[in-house]
């Protein structure tokens, strides 16, 4: 089943991580969002990715503000769970949000020893 944490519900911050390797969705990537807060990263959401490697639901309008965030993806747990073994065991991708109103979608291609990263639509 999907993670109740990433149901389909309006969140201004999504992701969306797709297993290049295989060709398929990374589904259940155990995924964290962190902000720094008085000069330390306290963690803010957390859940895993859907059968299609959407993550939608982290975040409300009403917590999302500006400043530094972070994602981190499970992905050792994940490639482990596929029975491969890969040379990344976590990633993080630091970002900055000055504008909240807007919609930001951290996308991940991944492979067990690769990964590339951008802000999607």
């Amino acid at each position: 089943g999907d993670s109740p944490d990433c149901r389909m519900t309006p969140s201004p911050l999504t992701t969306h991580i797709l297993n290049t390797a295989q060709g398929v969705p990374a589904a259940h990537v155990a995924v964290s969002v962190y902000r720094v807060e008085d000069k330390a990263w306290r963690e803010i959401a957390r859940g895993a990715t859907n059968s299609d490697g959407r993550c939608p639901g982290l975040l409300t309008s009403e917590t999302f503000v500006p400043g530094i965030y972070k994602m981190k993806f499970a992905t050792d747990e994940y490639w482990q769970s596929l029975k491969m073994t890969s040379f990344y065991p976590y990633i993080e991708v630091v970002f900055n949000i000055s504008d909240a109103s807007q919609k930001y979608h951290i996308a991940l291609l991944l492979t067990p020893f690769s990964y590339s990263t951008y802000r999607g639509s």
